[in-house]
């Protein structure tokens, strides 16, 4: 199993259950919507899908956590990347980086958990930050299990 975790080297062989590898696709594909939506939306998507009230904030406030909102999806858009190129060309990464998600979603929910951000509504990313640790869990494992057939693709 920790062979499959850290092999010698990544080759385009998925070692585990293709729902690990489906599910891996479809949050490839969210992370990099995501990661340009930060960027690129002009309140990087702290009011309009965050809830967090920058009409209430001084306007040099609300630069600044639009900025760090941008700042944010540029780290979403390396990570969005790498994982593209595991999708692509390297699937042995993909235990490895759902270890990865599994730490970052446990930071961020311990993270909020500590330092709150003030919003409206349940942000999407709250949600997110509960339900996507338990997802990780489950598809690292999943992910480390070796398909019945034994000719992972």
């Amino acid at each position: 199993m920790f062979q499959r975790l850290f092999p010698p080297a990544f080759n385009n062989v998925f070692p585990g259950q293709k729902i690990a590898l489906w599910l891996f696709y479809l949050l490839t594909a969210i992370t990099l919507w995501r990661s340009q939506h930060h960027i690129f939306a002009a309140d990087g998507g702290a009011q309009s899908i965050a809830t967090i009230p920058l009409d209430t904030y001084v306007q040099g406030g609300a630069a600044t956590v639009v900025s760090v909102f941008a700042l944010w999806g540029l780290a979403q858009l390396s990570m969005a990347f790498i994982m593209l190129l595991a999708c692509i060309r390297y699937k042995a990464m993909i235990p490895l980086l759902w270890l990865f998600i599994l730490f970052e979603y446990l930071g961020r929910l311990c993270i909020g958990m500590y330092k709150p951000i003030e919003t409206i509504e349940t942000a999407p990313g709250q949600t997110g930050n509960v339900v996507l640790p338990i997802i990780a869990l489950a598809m690292l494992i999943l992910s480390l299990i070796p398909p019945s057939n034994h000719s992972a693709k």
